[in-house]
């Protein structure tokens, strides 16, 4: 409120100019809630967390130290975290912590897929959580971020205040199917790029396929198809084009780190049963959520978001209807930012 008085006093004509009737702010103006991004902030701690003798992990905080503990939960697997992810929440408010999963990002060794496993990755969580001193916190995940976040809270109920979930992936059969093969009715010149790679032979296995050679220890037989992986995932995440976030994702170590992982758990089955995010979701249905899901996103279809909200009545669902999946697309940026405006009502319990 005080903001938006301040800007209506600055913009108030000066002395000797024509002098016009001041814009009245009606409550509803006043009371309406954020959704720009917050400025870029520096991280005010950081750090290399040794998981074992083979990973260990970066992580980072960053905003109020006393504030409300909200915990971002990067997508992929494998993809990182950057420093604009910061940027979703209001740093006067929440303490911020980011980190990279076991593999990816600034943790090493990048695209390592031994030892890791979505109950590993949970320990970890609950290793970093110690470290800070955080009795709970709130879970922000998308895509990825928000199979982990289901998969942590229902592991420990207690440690989490609530969800604020994007772009609903729960790493079931059908999912992974469509994202290998059902996609290529929408993008088609994606995926033919894609298979282009793959001997005609093997394209009905395309996860295991990958798998495979994208751990061959030859840099030149592994970095094309990591940087063909990622590339496909990015040129199908948008509505529209954008070569920007195209051009990251072909970066040798955001490629590396998502295309070894993402295989890895596709050829796994995530590391827990077929349907268990959902069947087990009484375990976290009493907690406050906020579901946000594009349209049109392709990476993961709004039917699986849908389906997670229709068993979870309590959760608030916001559908973009013009975007696609990447959080950085205008409205999705715009419901995520909301989402966590709205959950400033949170307090540590």
């Amino acid at each position: 409120m005080q903001a938006l008085l301040m800007l209506a006093l600055h913009e108030a004509p000066t002395c000797g100019a024509p002098r016009s009737v001041p814009k009245r702010l009606t409550m509803r103006e006043l009371d309406r809630p954020r959704t720009e991004l917050y400025p870029p902030l520096e991280a005010r701690a950081a750090g290399m967390m040794v998981l074992d003798d083979l990973h260990t992990m970066y992580w980072e905080e960053s905003g109020n130290p006393r504030g409300v503990p909200v915990l971002y939960l990067h997508g992929g697997p494998g993809g990182g975290t950057s420093p604009r992810a910061r940027q979703f929440f209001d740093p006067q408010h929440y303490r911020i912590v980011l980190f990279d999963q076991r593999g990816a990002g600034r943790s090493v060794p990048l695209g390592e897929s031994r030892r890791n496993s979505t109950p590993l990755l949970i320990e970890d969580i609950e290793r970093l959580r110690r470290h800070l001193g955080i009795e709970n916190w709130l879970l922000f995940g998308g895509s990825w971020g928000s199979t982990l976040a289901l998969a942590y809270g229902q592991a420990h109920p207690e440690r989490c205040l609530g969800f604020v979930l994007r772009g609903i992936f729960l790493c079931r059969a059908e999912e992974v199917s469509w994202f290998l093969y059902g996609i290529r009715h929408i993008f088609p010149e994606a995926w033919r790029e894609l298979v282009s790679h793959v001997p005609p032979a093997e394209r009905g296995r395309l996860a295991d396929w990958f798998y495979t050679a994208l751990h061959d220890p030859d840099p030149a037989i592994h970095l094309p198809l990591a940087r063909a992986w990622s590339r496909y995932e990015a040129c199908c995440s948008a509505l529209r084009p954008n070569p920007s976030l195209i051009a990251h994702f072909e970066e040798d170590a955001v490629a590396l780190g998502i295309a070894r992982l993402e295989t890895h758990y596709f050829v796994h089955g995530g590391f827990f049963p077929e349907n268990a995010l959902l069947e087990n979701l009484a375990r976290v249905r009493h907690l406050p959520a906020v579901i946000v899901q594009g349209r049109y996103d392709m990476i993961c279809p709004i039917a699986t978001a849908d389906e997670l909200v229709r068993a979870w009545p309590g959760a608030q669902y916001v559908v973009v209807d013009d975007a696609g999946h990447s959080a950085w697309e205008t409205g999705i940026t715009q419901a995520l930012v909301m989402a966590c405006e709205k959950m400033k009502t949170l307090r540590d319990r």
